[in-house]
């Protein structure tokens, strides 16, 4: 329970810090705490049976391992004698405790019940996290007395604690709650501000114990928090103790112009303090002896010493044992061994990264000067590549690979902290993408309807320009050949298919047909087209009048069988397959215009 309203009192000193404000650091942990705050969440038999509290306090471990967080868990021991009364006014509030005839002040420190429910709910919580690597300390009585001396003698850097007395055992540092999950945190409470804000230093807060009330006093009646931090502001934090051990509580007065009527001091219980009255005189030397034995468990409680080999033993670090937190997970959860594993090799090659990096830090501290690749570096980097970026709860994060790690090969770790502990990986892995984009991407094949309609155009217009040559042709037939005829001299190497084609045809036919022959075109049909139209290929031809045609249907077929004798003879003319390849395209082009035209 700890002081009455002492955390009432303590609130405007309250800081919350995000979870990885842990990193790094070395805690101890109220065990006792922990445990019965996972066992309020859920009380049920279900939840009791399923072992719901030990999951929580398992996943709890996992999460600071992850941050390189070393965690002390300490027990809590025997029951201090100067406690025993109150405890057992509480066993008694919920079961029915015959009196034992102890004497008033001759409790002595009482042995816990290590087979009750809460002694088994505490072994289990030790075998889980031994099997993690995290021993725990064994307090001689008040667990939150052990973790304030090992706080207060630097020893750790924080403690976790529910019970606001760790202050009045020489707390520095205390985390009061810790939240998992995205957006963690930890509710912090520091003694040092504690001073500066609220002016009360330790030996105010043992006296406030005296007058709210506490584990190892009653209190004073009719006073509240607010009246009690003015009165222990206005005697000040050194003389405070001195104070109450010489007077007592009397100088607890009722303020001026009160109307309440002076009441005698109130009968304490058995084996408590005397509950004062304000304005009261307490200044029996039994009572005052009681009042020094509460101040002396505060200021000197039953702890190990700070250099002893329990503490020692506590303080060192061992490996976490992967079959045997197995068999327990199976055990207590009945999870299979790769859940297990998928829990916790995680967060162990997260810890073992973070070590790296404060490694590297100090490497650098020590040889500033020198590049990184050139720094002394004894321990191999972790991480083998980075494989590709992730965001996880809006956090950049890298999914990378494990070196010399069983059972893992990959993980997501925040980007911040591969920044940290190997950049030459970042870098690498920014080449590597930079590769990526300069490669040059396989061009996609369009699809065939996207083929035709790019296609459609240029054959269209290629089919116009071709029936305007095809005009120049049939009308200026001189032209064409004295055109051929230079373009022979000055190249006569390269062969002219028109002349080749022309030659057999100009010796086997008139000369009144010559060009328009060849073509299928006739005299007449030349003249029913002027000068300046364009013949068009592509829309249908006009019907022309039978009258018009002046040769038969046969002697257009010999006309067309001497010219594909022409063609093949030049074809067989030549060796070279390009010129076949051409000679082929434009007897299949002439053999068109030749459909064309007489359609």
């Amino acid at each position: 329970m700890g002081v009455k309203y002492l955390w009432d009192v303590l609130e405007p000193c309250k800081k919350t810090y995000p979870l990885d404000h842990l990193q790094n650091k070395r805690v101890c942990v109220d065990l006792s705490c922990w445990m019965v705050e996972l066992h309020k969440v859920n009380q049920s038999y279900c939840a009791t049976k399923e072992k719901v509290y030990l999951r929580g306090f398992f996943h709890r471990l996992r999460a600071l391992i992850a941050l390189n967080c070393s965690v002390i868990l300490v027990s809590d021991g025997s029951i201090p004698g100067i406690k025993v009364p109150t405890y057992r006014r509480r066993l008694k509030s919920r079961f029915e405790v015959a009196d034992d005839g102890v004497e008033p002040g001759k409790e002595t420190s009482l042995k816990r019940n290590m087979g009750s429910e809460f002694s088994c709910m505490i072994k289990e919580a030790k075998v889980i996290a031994s099997t993690l690597g995290i021993l725990c300390l064994d307090g001689v009585e008040e667990a939150e007395a052990q973790c304030a001396l090992l706080n207060l003698e630097s020893l750790c850097d924080a403690c976790f604690s529910s019970d606001s007395d760790i202050f009045l055992f020489g707390a520095k540092t205390v985390y009061r709650e810790i939240c998992l999950g995205e957006g963690g945190y930890v509710v912090c409470y520091e003694m040092e501000n504690i001073k500066n804000k609220l002016g009360l230093g330790r030996n105010s807060l043992i006296a406030l114990a005296l007058l709210l009330g506490s584990d190892y006093s009653q209190g004073v009646r009719g006073i509240r928090q607010a009246k009690a931090c003015e009165i222990v502001r206005s005697v000040g934090e050194n003389v405070i103790l001195e104070k109450v051990s010489s007077e007592g509580l009397s100088f607890v007065k009722k303020p001026r112009n009160s109307k309440k009527q002076v009441r005698p001091p109130v009968c304490s219980k058995k084996g408590t303090l005397p509950l004062v009255v304000i304005n009261g005189s307490n200044s029996d030397p039994e009572e005052l002896e009681q009042i020094k034995e509460v101040i002396d468990a505060f200021m000197n409680p039953k702890c190990h010493p700070a250099d002893s080999n329990t503490v020692s033993r506590a303080l060192a670090e061992f490996s976490f044992q992967r079959t045997k937190l197995q068999e327990i997970c199976h055990q207590f959860f009945e999870w299979p061994p790769e859940k297990t594993d998928e829990y916790i090799l995680p967060k162990i090659a997260e810890r073992n990264l973070r070590r790296f990096a404060i490694l590297q830090s100090r490497s650098v501290e020590v040889d500033v000067n020198l590049p990184f690749h050139k720094l002394q570096i004894p321990e191999k980097c972790p991480v083998s590549e980075i494989i590709k970026t992730r965001k996880v709860q809006g956090r950049e994060c890298f999914e990378v690979s494990w070196n010399d790690l069983e059972g893992l090969e990959t993980s997501i770790v925040p980007a911040d902290l591969v920044e940290r502990a190997c950049p030459e990986k970042i870098l690498e892995f920014k080449e590597k993408m930079e590769a990526k984009k300069k490669k040059p991407k396989p061009k996609q094949k369009q699809p065939k309807s996207k083929q035709k309609e790019t296609s459609s155009p240029t054959k269209s217009s290629s089919l116009i320009e071709l029936s305007l040559k095809l005009q120049h042709i049939v009308l200026n037939p001189t032209s064409v050949e004295e055109a051929e005829q230079e373009k022979e001299q000055q190249n006569p190497k390269k062969h002219n298919y028109l002349s080749l084609i022309d030659s057999p045809a100009k010796e086997n036919s008139n000369s009144d047909w010559s060009i328009m022959d060849r073509f299928g075109v006739t005299s007449s049909s030349c003249s029913l087209y002027p000068e300046t139209e364009v013949i068009d290929l592509i829309s249908p031809c006009p019907e022309v009048r039978s009258r018009s045609m002046t040769r038969s249907y046969q002697e257009q077929k010999s006309h067309d069988q001497k010219l594909e004798t022409v063609i093949e003879l030049s074809d067989s003319e030549t060796d070279d397959e390009e010129h076949c390849r051409k000679s082929r395209e434009l007897r299949m082009f002439l053999e068109n215009i030749k459909k064309d035209i007489i359609l």
